[in-house]
C-alpha cells in the first residue's frame, strides 16, 4: 500500500472477540470511520495495556476520527452484543514500512 491508499476491512466478529485495526511493521494508519452492528467497545493498546475509551449499546458508527494507529500501539474494536456482529473500519495509509 502507498501513502494516501485507503486501508479497510469488514468482518462478521462473534461475541467478545475483536476486530484488531493494526498496521504492519513500520506503516501508519488514520483510521477515519468505525461501523459494528451491535454493542462495542474501543480499545487503545500496545497488547499489554489496554485502555477502553469508548462503548456503545447497539449497532452504529462513529465517522470523521482520526485516530492513528501504529503497528506497536493500535485499536481493537470489540463485540460486547452478545452475538454475532458485522464489524468494519476505513481509514488511510499515512507511512509506508
Amino acid at each position: 500500500m502507498a501513502i494516501g491508499d485507503t486501508t479497510t476491512d469488514l468482518q462478521t466478529i462473534a461475541s467478545g472477540a475483536r476486530l484488531t485495526i493494526r498496521p504492519g511493521a513500520g506503516v501508519e494508519w488514520a483510521i477515519a470511520n468505525l461501523y459494528y452492528g451491535g454493542a462495542m467497545a474501543i480499545h487503545r493498546t500496545d497488547g499489554t495495556l489496554d485502555l477502553t475509551y469508548d462503548t456503545d449499546t447497539g449497532a452504529g458508527a462513529r465517522l470523521g476520527y482520526e485516530l492513528n494507529v501504529t503497528h506497536t500501539i493500535y485499536l481493537e474494536l470489540e463485540n460486547t452484543s452478545g452475538g454475532d456482529a458485522v464489524m468494519s473500519y476505513d481509514g488511510v495509509v499515512t507511512k509506508e514500512g
